[in-house]
């Protein structure tokens, strides 16, 4: 039975993995972190990781980029491998993470889903031939109105799989209001909407001369994200220090 403590348990995706953990086999919630807490949980929640000394195999974090080093301190400390789900890290925050990496497994993603993590190695072998046969390509991301950052890290990550693909050859352009100019071969382009109860819309569009291929993904619910932080949880626990992502995660499940 893998432990799992939660690290923004009563936020939405703590609610949502909180309520599959009570329905799995495989894998529990001993313990949770969050500063508001009205006692409803069924494990013991702590205002603070520093007053939680619950053993555990892994720490899910969806949480808020603010905590980020206050948790990779306790994770370090403890030796406990971690889920890392919150985006909108700076890049210095990155850096923290890759260091604190070099000490306890930490798995890293934009986004926990299967389908996600399936569809960036699909457009690498997409970029690979519609790049090169003078395709244009753009990605639209939407989600929710009460999502702080903009791009999505899923978007980023969809771009930065492209980009890989092709050299790092390819700027990232976010808005093109101030400018005039024809649209350069090596860019892609990402748009951001926000609106309403959207949970994830990501649309990855290669535009051709007559002719458009477009990637789509939609995630209905935050249960899709739940599912595999709670995969990854499970893969993560009892594995030596290091930088894990999801593709590990559904290798390892083949």
């Amino acid at each position: 039975m893998v432990r799992i403590i939660m690290h923004g348990c009563n936020g939405k995706m703590g609610q949502t993995i909180g309520s599959l953990l009570a329905e799995d086999n495989e894998a529990k919630l001993v313990a949770g972190v969050d500063l508001f807490d009205d006692g409803h949980n069924s494990y013991p929640v702590y205002k603070s990781l520093e007053e939680c000394r619950v053993e555990a195999d892994c720490l899910v974090d969806f949480s808020t980029a603010a905590a980020l080093e206050g948790m990779l301190d306790y994770c370090v400390e403890r030796g406990l491998p971690c889920v890392l789900c919150t985006t909108g890290l700076s890049a210095e925050q990155l850096e923290k993470v890759e260091k604190a990496s070099e000490s306890v497994a930490i798995l890293k993603s934009a986004n926990m889903s299967v389908g996600i993590n399936l569809l960036l190695e699909l457009l690498r072998d997409a970029a690979a031939v519609l790049a090169p046969a003078g395709f244009d390509i753009e990605i639209l991301e939407k989600h929710h109105n009460l999502k702080l950052d903009a791009p999505s890290g899923t978007a980023l990550a969809l771009a930065d799989s492209i980009n890989d693909e092709l050299g790092n050859e390819y700027s990232y352009v976010y808005d093109r209001s101030a400018r005039r100019e024809r649209r350069p071969e090596k860019e892609i382009g990402i748009s951001a909407v926000r609106g309403g109860t959207i949970v994830g819309d990501h649309d990855v569009i290669f535009a051709g001369a007559d002719e458009v291929l477009t990637f789509s993904h939609r995630a209905y619910s935050k249960a899709v994200f739940g599912k595999g932080a709670i995969q990854a949880a499970k893969f993560l626990a009892g594995k030596p220090a290091g930088m894990y992502s999801m593709k590990d995660v559904i290798e390892g499940a083949l």
